[in-house]
């Protein structure tokens, strides 16, 4: 009598199939409708360009109907990241894929299609690189170098 009441208790306290599968299911559907996007260079690679070259939030997009290649950056520590607003040193973007560089435009009355000034911690700076023939894309991956800097692999948006 002992062993049927400690069975039937035992049954009781065991959740129903449709239970457990209600329960499996209901944080894979709140998990699916999240906002949240993970950052581009989470780990190693954020890490990398915030201590060594005091930036983050990098970027490049397509902008102008694919004639221009964005890129931008956000500066955190305007020492370390003095060379990237520095017009004398050549910034370039590569596309490994096309195997193609890309240089940024000087027009005649602008001058250099890139932010120049002294760098400020906490604003975001660009530059502009020359896609003429729209050979880069959206969903492309390019590497972008400015003198000893490179950001290997973004993604054009």
């Amino acid at each position: 009598m002992l062993l049927a009441g400690v069975f039937a208790s035992s049954l009781l306290a065991l959740p129903t199939p449709a239970q457990s599968l209600a329960t499996e299911t209901a944080p894979a559907a709140a998990e699916s409708q999240s906002r949240y996007h993970p950052d581009r260079f989470a780990g190693r690679a954020g890490k990398y360009y915030q201590v060594i070259w005091g930036v983050d939030s990098l970027s490049v997009k397509a902008a102008e109907s694919g004639e221009l290649i964005r890129f931008s950056y956000r500066i955190l520590d305007p020492e370390k990241a003095k060379s990237l607003n520095d017009k004398k040193i050549e910034a370039f973007l590569n596309s490994p894929e096309h195997h193609i560089q890309l240089v940024i435009p000087s027009l005649e009355k602008v001058g250099q299609l890139r932010q120049s000034n002294t760098p400020e911690a906490g604003r975001s700076y660009w530059m502009a690189f020359s896609n003429p023939h729209r050979t880069v894309k959206r969903g492309d991956r390019v590497n972008i170098v400015i003198g000893q800097f490179h950001a290997d692999g973004l993604v054009v948006q």
